[in-house]
């Protein structure tokens, strides 16, 4: 059974994702699964989980724009535009970035940019906080199933794989976060 983490053992869930675990936590609609971006097994391991092909590539989730900014290719991105996409932050809108070398191959996928989110859900936020850094954010579900929304689906698709579950609640949104081409304002995903 996979390790559950209160908002009050977020330091512990944090030391478990520095040492390689995949963990399932609450963003703003669904349950996310994260990892350590640069943890190569670790974020082999949720496309395994999930059973979806790595080209697909996953969006990182922060805190604060801090802990995002050594992603983005500063220099590709106009001031107004920057401008802008920070005014939305945090908040529930994930922008594809120009990515910088900085952002694993394998996090991009067959992506020429990098989708990135600061989040206002406090629970996940709290956690790359504990964490000091941002996160693998992508839907806690195997390919082609709805994500999970409650710790039994949670269960369902996951059993014991999981290596830890921050037990806390959904933010409330009703669909996950649109996904917006920071430089076009071109949506991506609804």
């Amino acid at each position: 059974m996979p390790k559950h983490y209160t908002l009050t053992q977020l330091q512990d869930a944090a030391a478990a994702l520095r040492a390689g675990s995949v963990i399932a936590y609450p963003t703003e609609a669904v349950f996310g699964l994260g990892c350590d971006p640069h943890n190569r097994a670790a974020f082999e391991r949720i496309f395994e989980l999930k059973q979806r092909p790595a080209t697909q590539g996953v969006l990182l989730i922060a805190a604060d724009f801090a802990q995002i900014t050594h992603y983005v290719d500063l220099a590709k991105v106009p001031a107004g535009v920057l401008a802008q996409v920070r005014a939305s932050w945090p908040g529930p809108f994930t922008w594809v970035f120009p990515r910088s070398a900085e952002v694993p191959e394998w996090v991009a996928g067959a992506h020429e940019g990098i989708a990135l989110r600061v989040t206002a859900h406090e629970p996940a936020a709290a956690l790359c906080r504990a964490f000091g850094g941002a996160l693998v954010s992508t839907s806690a579900n195997p390919h082609g199933h709805p994500p999970a929304r409650d710790l039994a689906t949670l269960d369902t698709y996951f059993g014991d794989a999981l290596d830890g579950v921050v037990d806390a609640p959904l933010g409330g949104a009703a669909q996950p976060t649109t996904i917006r081409d920071a430089l076009t304002g071109a949506i991506i995903r609804t």
